[in-house]
């Protein structure tokens, strides 16, 4: 008799214990497109009493008296944020999250493109940034112990200037900024700054998020740089410190392995590594809003000379304002383009 009271007094507790146990559900869609609304909402599975709720994407609280509301996204970056469901109840609070992706609310533009010009590149260097400036390109080749930056004749391909990197630094993307040349190193945690002229090194910054470096270009305000992820950063341009960052988004997936970098007419332009393609990106969101593929550039490249598929590919995007030139290459490629970009 004991022994049956004892377990009713159990059963009982345990009856009591699970219908005041608390289970919040938050629910969100798992992506959805920037032109829509976002619609959020917190439920109890056991139809407990909850006193109030406060919503966050990240850190930004959101208006709401209710379980539940419908909020406008479009003036949020692309990738993924954090809703956060901050919920009262018993004198109790409680933190409730779900990551959700904010996705273009277009597919991308298609453009493909003719060549204007073709002139001379030297296959041995192996192309990790391009920059025009004044008549001439400046490069930065990698590989340990062949990495190096250089000016060189765009018509002849002539290397009229060149500064070698240690063979402990694999070199990578560069920029021009304020007669300063920026150099980024791979996987070394460190850039370089250069005298414009004299090639002459001033100094070195270490990234202070990021773990790699690949990509460089500059707004005019900011440095810009990829490490290899769908992430972009912008620098400040006297610490350079990374201060902040966009992620590439399609309507459909983020663009992952970002390179080499040029800022053109307000948009970032981007090679893929392996791929042979230019992505061209709002800088504000991280809209993909047009893709350019150059694969027959590749092709017509490997009539003149052996190309490795898995290495040796486009990278290198350089921009004449003045001229309205573009100009593409490849890694250890014998030619540089002058391309034009034709919307399909």
């Amino acid at each position: 008799m004991i022994n049956k009271s004892f377990f009713s007094l159990f059963i009982f507790a345990l009856l009591i214990s699970c219908k005041s146990e608390y289970k919040f559900v938050l629910k969100t869609p798992k992506k959805i497109p920037s032109n829509q609304n976002l619609t959020i909402s917190l439920t109890e599975k056991n139809n407990n009493k909850i006193d109030s709720v406060h919503f966050f994407i990240d850190s930004k609280k959101l208006k709401t008296e209710n379980l539940s509301l419908s909020t406008s996204i479009s003036k949020y970056k692309l990738g993924k944020h954090i809703i956060t469901a901050l919920v009262f109840y018993e004198n109790k609070s409680k933190k409730v999250i779900k990551p959700v992706y904010f996705m273009a609310d277009s597919a991308p533009e298609i453009y493909t493109y003719k060549i204007i010009n073709t002139f001379p590149h030297d296959p041995k260097a192996y192309t990790q940034g391009l920059e025009y400036h004044n008549g001439y390109l400046y490069e930065s080749t990698g590989r340990k112990g062949t990495s190096s930056i250089r000016k060189v004749e765009i018509k002849t391909g002539k290397v009229l200037q060149q500064v070698d990197l240690e063979a402990k630094y694999f070199g990578e993307g560069i920029t021009l900024f304020n007669n300063k040349i920026y150099q980024l190193t791979w996987q070394s945690g460190v850039g370089f700054v250069y005298d414009l002229k004299t090639f002459k090194r001033e100094k070195e910054f270490k990234y202070t998020k990021s773990r790699e470096g690949w990509g460089l270009t500059h707004n005019g305000k900011q440095l810009i740089k990829s490490d290899g992820t769908e992430r972009i950063w912008f620098l400040n341009p006297e610490t350079l410190a990374e201060k902040s960052y966009i992620e590439a988004y399609t309507n459909k997936q983020k663009v992952e392995e970002l390179n080499e970098l040029e800022y053109i007419n307000g948009k970032i332009y981007a090679n893929r590594w392996q791929l042979n393609s230019l992505i061209i990106i709002d800088p504000n969101s991280g809209k993909v809003d047009g893709v350019a593929n150059l694969n027959s550039l590749k092709t017509r490249i490997e009539h003149e000379q052996h190309i490795d598929d898995v290495d040796e590919v486009l990278n290198g995007i350089a921009y004449d304002k003045e001229h309205d030139r573009l100009f593409v290459t490849g890694k250890l490629w014998s030619k540089l383009y002058e391309i034009k970009l034709i919307k399909k």
